[in-house]
């Protein structure tokens, strides 16, 4: 969780977002190729992480580090910024391929627990835990954010 912080604060979303819980970019990975075949010190403009987020129980990533866009948000995206089970990712209503997919512009949902947290790996999953009284959800508009994804 340190290393989330650190990226959230570097991309100046604040505390909250530190809920992105992986959508920050990881160890970056250059591209082969005679173009990229100089050795370098700097960090790539792009980054492929194990992955970022839940999207239907399956993971997907993204291969930019995320952007701030507040007031911007068109994709669901739920973050679990007070803590959350063991392997929890950030949870995605939409991907690539959806007709209401819009690039990964993601209106942030923050998902709070009332109950011992679980593994959620669905909008439908999240959905049903709240009808269920498990978790309570605010939308925060001032943390939407861009990170296009790839499922």
């Amino acid at each position: 969780m340190n290393r989330i912080a650190k990226v959230t604060w570097a991309v100046g979303f604040g505390a909250a977002a530190a809920a992105l819980a992986g959508c920050a970019p990881d160890s970056p990975v250059q591209p082969e190729g005679p173009a990229f075949a100089t050795a370098s010190a700097t960090r790539p403009p792009f980054v492929f992480p194990a992955g970022c987020c839940f999207y239907e129980g399956r993971v997907v990533r993204t291969v930019v580090p995320p952007a701030a866009a507040p007031q911007t948000g068109t994709d669901n995206f739920y973050g679990f910024p007070a803590g959350a089970a063991a392997g929890q990712k950030g949870v995605v209503g939409v991907a690539p391929g959806d007709r209401d997919y819009q690039g990964g512009h993601w209106a942030f949902h923050a998902v709070t627990w009332n109950v011992t947290p679980y593994l959620l790996t669905s909008e439908a999953s999240v959905l049903a835990a709240a009808a269920a009284g498990d978790v309570a959800i605010a939308r925060l508009p001032d943390n939407d954010f861009k990170c296009p994804i790839q499922p």
